[in-house]
């Protein structure tokens, strides 16, 4: 159950992230949350479209592996780790707080998916 929720949670994220990036990209909030002027914003809101919607898939995975519970083990695995090697690239490339943000909070649950 505590994975399924953690799980659950990740994705309500990643939805998140998904909103922010492919609608408000430009808005202040987004900015803020990136760390990104306007002008990058505008200029860079056509990828950051692109990359809002594998958030979204990732957002879907991620619920519908906790919306199975136990019977979505593999799916949840699949996408936590998926979460948690793409915040470790993230942190690599962009910034280091991003492993906080998302391999941290996916390794957690995905702990919890195996031994919760």
């Amino acid at each position: 159950m505590l994975g399924s929720i953690l799980t659950a949670t990740i994705g309500v994220l990643h939805f998140g992230i998904m909103v922010l990036e492919m609608f408000f990209w430009t808005s202040e909030r987004s900015r803020r949350a990136f760390s990104i002027t306007l002008e990058f914003a505008r200029a860079t809101k056509a990828l950051a479209a692109n990359q809002g919607l594998y958030n979204g898939f990732i957002a879907a995975g991620l619920i519908w592996g906790a919306w199975l519970g136990t019977d979505g083990k593999a799916i949840s695995t699949y996408f936590l780790l998926s979460v948690a090697i793409a915040g470790i690239f993230g942190a690599i490339t962009v910034a280091r707080r991003i492993i906080l943000v998302q391999t941290v909070p996916s390794l957690i649950a995905l702990a919890a998916v195996h031994f919760g």
